[in-house]
């Protein structure tokens, strides 16, 4: 069991990610679509968070992808929101807007029904430290919540992956 109560798959414990981030004195923030605050949610339920999260941006409208986190417009109209190039750039955009050392981005579809044309269930997490990205995607079986409750854990895992291969870097 985790903080939050809720089983989770190992290196997505938001306890364990909260722990890293204190550790290495980095502050994060989200940028969420698909996920709707859910990660910035479980990394809050964490006793000290206040300490390492800067904040989230929950861009469910794509006019709040480009006015909000700066992702490119003529980006979103080529190749819609489920995407990992518009993923990076939301993790980015709420890197730079909310001040903070990395951030976390999600965004798929997550059903019952298609929107963007990709398959329900696709999911794209991206985290970014500003010098280095990791991008992940997967097809997830499951409904509505299934889907959005394991794109939480695929983004908790990638920003410990994440956290784990910057070493101890400090505050910007």
């Amino acid at each position: 069991m985790t903080a939050t109560g809720v089983d989770r798959p190992g290196g997505s414990d938001p306890a364990a990610v909260v722990a890293l981030l204190i550790e290495r004195g980095l502050r994060v923030a989200t940028a969420e679509s698909l996920t709707g605050g859910l990660v910035c949610a479980a990394l809050t339920s964490v006793p000290g968070a206040s300490a390492v999260v800067r904040g989230a941006v929950v861009a469910y409208d794509p006019e709040v992808k480009v006015e909000v986190l700066g992702v490119e417009r003529s980006l979103l109209a080529r190749v819609g929101a489920v995407d990992p190039v518009v993923a990076e750039q939301m993790a980015r955009g709420a890197r730079g807007l909310l001040g903070a050392d990395l951030a976390v981005a999600t965004t798929g579809e997550a059903g019952p029904s298609s929107a963007s044309g990709a398959p329900v269930g696709t999911v794209i997490v991206a985290v970014t430290d500003g010098l280095t990205s990791a991008v992940r995607s997967r097809v997830v079986a499951g409904d509505r919540a299934a889907v959005r409750s394991a794109t939480v854990d695929l983004a908790l895992l990638v920003l410990a992956e994440h956290l784990g291969n910057t070493g101890r870097a400090s505050r910007r």
